[in-house]
């Protein structure tokens, strides 16, 4: 199957920052994969603690780590120059380097010259695996839940990642899927959706999601939304690849219009559920909504409490707000 795979445990590389906002990958996977993340490393006495045991690159190969992943993002988004010693340690060691920044780590000489002499991997995951083949259409076995935005920055990874916690919770069989670089980390595999070519899209989502066991749930994140005059591209592949028996629309309560395109209103909930519904049926046409995940953050208790019935009733279906509610309610009504 081509699919990007991460070798576990994770030592998570923090470099110097001392701001948690500007290491979201690192604090994410610490959040969502616990039993992934087994040291930091911090080029400072003061950097950034993430409740991670802080180990040096001798101690995380003594105790077995695979990968190092950079969970800090510098400013533009590159290798910093203060990173490339412990870096090329890392990788001397035979450690997996993984990360998602905007240079490839296959395009830094001395990291390159370093993972040749031994068994260790550059791992961009923006970069998606070769050989993706085209779409087939043909029907899967298992079940597959997609998660569908109004616009980008909706929510969508939150909501999947919920979803599938509460879903095990509940002794459901159920996996998070990634198609974005930030939740590849965090699931340890997945396809980035928005790096393959327009033609292999499908195709990609469908080896990001193959067959599997009767009862089981592919949790699978969404990407842009279809909706967006940018992204509606990327977002329909995933759509009709995935051939989601269910979708949950993803949406950001206090927004208007589309995010950095401010010439384009939003589309209403109604809109994206008719619009997947019809896409969506090209590949399953049993595909249905079952619920509404809404961020209403900014929003007073009352506030979100009063929106979220509001938006229920309206619809007859489940509105909640991840963050505060959890996704129980949504997956009362996929279950039912």
């Amino acid at each position: 199957m081509n699919i990007l795979k991460l070798k576990t445990p994770y030592l998570i590389f923090l470099g110097s920052e001392e701001n948690k906002l500007n290491a979201k990958t690192g604090a994410g996977l610490v959040e969502w994969r616990p039993e992934l993340c087994k040291a930091q490393f911090n080029l400072t006495e003061s950097g950034l603690d993430l409740g991670l045991p802080r180990m040096s690159i001798a101690q995380a190969k003594e105790a077995g780590i695979k990968s190092l992943i950079i969970g800090t993002a510098s400013i533009g988004g590159g290798l910093q120059d203060e990173w490339m010693d412990a870096l090329v340690e890392a990788a001397q060691a035979g450690i997996d380097i993984v990360a998602g920044l905007h240079n490839p780590l296959n395009g830094n000489a001395a990291l390159k010259a370093a993972s040749e002499k031994t068994s260790s991997s550059l791992i961009d995951v923006r970069t998606p695996p070769e050989n993706l083949p085209v779409g087939t259409g043909i029907k899967r076995t298992g079940k597959r839940i997609l998660m569908a935005g109004t616009d980008c920055v909706s929510g969508k990874k939150f909501t999947a990642l919920s979803m599938e916690r509460d879903m095990k919770k509940r002794g459901l069989n159920a996996d998070f899927r990634a198609s974005g670089q930030t939740g590849i980390m965090i699931a340890g595999s997945g396809i980035p959706i928005d790096a393959v070519v327009s033609d292999f899209i499908a195709g990609a989502a469908e080896q990001l999601s193959p067959d599997n066991a009767d009862d089981h749930w592919d949790v699978i994140e969404g990407q842009g939304s279809i909706f967006h005059p940018g992204y509606a591209a990327v977002s329909m592949g995933l759509l009709i690849g995935s051939q989601p028996d269910a979708f949950v629309v993803c949406h950001h309560a206090s927004r208007s219009h589309m995010d950095g395109w401010e010439s384009y209103i939003l589309p209403t909930i109604e809109q994206v559920i008719e619009r997947t519904t019809d896409i969506g049926s090209l590949t399953n046409p049993n595909i249905k909504c079952v619920g509404i995940s809404v961020n209403t953050s900014g929003m007073s208790e009352q506030q979100r409490e009063d929106y979220c019935a509001d938006v229920s009733k309206k619809l007859g279906l489940p509105c909640i707000d991840p963050h505060v509610h959890g996704t129980d309610k949504i997956i009362d009504t996929l279950v039912a």
